[in-house]
């Protein structure tokens, strides 16, 4: 059972995710003119994630890959980089491709810190360790994001297959992972996801 959100950490959710909404709605209309007219439809791309243990919601991104049977299932390595699209690269870089996540935020399935959400397929593969990792709602970025974000790219990256992709991130992410969200949720507060938000914020403008 997910543990409810605090009203404290959902009314800032709000206020912050509709300040961002307005203030960056010519870069999100820019943003999907440019793939419109790059890649063609469909602009957004659509996977479901997990929430709880046992609800899932579409979590909305800018399409950054080329269409396949299997977009939304598993996730990203380098069996799927050959599939980037030019404009795509730079969205995720940016992490621009996760803007359509306002809405999310908006509609209640993410907070803006906290761990990211999973796919199904992992949450019913190890479900012990996701109901405690799903007691805090999933977030857009969070402790986990900061410190390993990159290091999960770089192992992923390796990868050739679908099934090398499935080993490694099962093997050497989502342990690292857990641990790190699963020290957010003891020490959650708003002056920690502050400084989260801060250091993500450091991170996009240096890019």
């Amino acid at each position: 059972m997910a543990r409810q959100i605090a009203p404290g950490k959902r009314l800032f959710d709000i206020a912050l995710a509709s300040l961002l909404a307005i203030m960056l709605a010519p870069v999100i209309i820019s943003i999907a003119i440019a793939l419109l007219t790059s890649q063609g439809r469909p602009v957004l791309f659509r996977s479901e994630r997990m929430k709880t243990p046992t609800e899932g919601f579409d979590l909305w991104k800018f399409r950054t890959m080329r269409p396949a049977p299997d977009d939304g299932t598993g996730v990203s390595g380098g069996d799927k980089s050959g599939r980037i699209t030019p404009l795509g690269h730079i969205l995720r870089r940016t992490r621009a491709d996760e803007l359509p996540q306002l809405y999310n935020i908006l509609r209640g399935d993410l907070s803006i810190v906290g761990p990211r959400p999973p796919l199904r397929a992992y949450v019913e593969r190890f479900p012990d360790l996701y109901a405690r990792v799903l007691q805090s709602r999933p977030g857009v970025t969070g402790l986990a994001t900061l410190v390993f974000a990159q290091h999960e790219a770089r192992l992923l990256a390796a990868a050739r297959t679908p099934e090398e992709t499935d080993a490694i991130y099962v093997r050497r992410c989502i342990p690292r992972k857990a641990r790190l969200d699963l020290i957010y949720a003891q020490r959650q507060s708003l002056l920690l996801d502050l400084r989260i938000i801060w250091r993500t914020l450091r991170i996009v403008l240096a890019r």
